[in-house]
């Protein structure tokens, strides 16, 4: 395929295009409905092969035009000013690929590649075409990790000495599909799938990574990728990173457990934001989107009290997914920075890669 030459853009102050490809669970539920609610943004074109997703897509978006496939897509590209990849894991470095080999700038859901090596690949040749590309690392606008990041800006936790993450589950039949597929192609299983999340929560708070060490196992009957996974960074700053993703918890651990010289922050349940998307609740039709009940928070302080936990509740900060494609739309107008650059996806592949070997040959990595 010959990709057709960028266009001019759009007009001073009418909408960037954006073009979807893909219209699954990445695509329906986060990106389509966050494209829709950020000023500036406007989804043009949705690329599904399955009439029951076009059908689904042009319900919920009557003008949306629609592709078939990612070439169709490209042949377009003079029409587009953002194209925006949440297929399956296996086509981001091509399709990544082409889009900025059209002249289209790109957001690529996580995980960006399957090795750091390729991402970085990926980010030398948007520089070279002086183009965006962006990974939708949509975690670090979780209600819980900005209240983190908070407490930690203002010094309430003292020094961080280990900070603990649960992204669990309990489903213990697994679904089938290309995210839990044995086949290394599929860049499938949990340590890609919430290891990226957990990951680069952890490289975002703490810094890079100097050893790492993984347990990964497949639990349920009939599953072919790892479900139940662990993951200890030990970071340069000395802070202990203790991640744990799983389909098969029966009992919930803390979201976050995070210990310091002064105070401890402990958190149970998830970001809100999630389940309100796959209700169909969208972002700016409530002012409360984001928020969660006061019996939700988490707390911080110390003590030893089994009903408590210890310490004084600690008021949640709403939750504010928007706000990556806001940042994209800023900096694709020039006036603000990419929210996640692709070597810093880079940098979190080195560590699953690490983790991978980790659990592989049972040894601690170093980086």
């Amino acid at each position: 395929m010959t990709a057709a030459p960028p266009g001019p853009g759009p007009s001073p102050g009418s909408p960037l295009r954006v073009g979807l490809v893909g219209y699954g669970l990445a695509g329906s539920v986060f990106h389509a409905p966050l494209i829709a609610a950020t000023e500036g943004l406007v989804l043009d074109t949705v690329v599904t092969s399955r009439p029951e997703r076009q059908e689904q897509a042009r319900a919920e978006f009557p003008d949306v035009r629609l592709a078939t496939d990612a070439d169709e897509l490209f042949e377009r590209s003079a029409g587009l000013d953002l194209v925006v990849i949440a297929s399956p894991n296996k086509t981001h470095v091509p399709l990544a690929t082409a889009a900025l080999k059209a002249g289209l700038p790109v957001v690529v859901d996580k995980p960006l590649a399957g090795t750091g090596a390729e991402a970085r690949e990926l980010a030398a040749l948007a520089e070279e075409r002086g183009l965006l590309l962006s990974v939708f690392q949509n975690r670090r606008w979780d209600n819980d990790f900005l209240t983190l990041r908070k407490l930690l800006a203002e010094g309430e936790l003292g020094d961080v000495w280990r900070f603990e993450s649960r992204f669990e589950r309990w489903r213990p039949q697994p679904k089938g599909g290309w995210r839990e597929s044995g086949d290394p192609e599929e860049i499938g299983g949990l340590l890609y799938d919430l290891g990226s999340h957990v990951v680069d929560q952890a490289l975002v708070l703490f810094g890079p990574v100097t050893q790492v060490y993984a347990e990964t196992d497949v639990r349920r009957p009939g599953a072919q990728a790892d479900d139940d996974t662990f993951i200890a960074l030990t970071h340069a700053s000395g802070v202990r990173s203790h991640l744990y993703v799983s389909s098969t918890t029966a009992q919930l651990g803390p979201r976050f457990r995070v210990l310091g010289s002064k105070a401890g922050y402990v958190k149970y349940g998830l970001d809100p934001q999630e389940a309100a998307l796959r209700e169909g609740r969208r972002p700016g039709t409530a002012a409360d989107w984001g928020t969660e009940p006061e019996p939700l928070w988490g707390r911080v302080g110390s003590g030893e009290s089994p009903l408590t936990g210890g310490g004084r509740p600690e008021p949640t900060l709403p939750g504010d997914y928007p706000a990556y494609y806001a940042a994209v739309a800023r900096a694709l107008a020039g006036d603000g920075a990419n929210p996640v650059p692709a070597l810093e996806a880079a940098a979190a592949l080195d560590v699953l890669e690490a983790a991978r070997r980790s659990a592989r040959d049972s040894v601690v990595v170093t980086l």
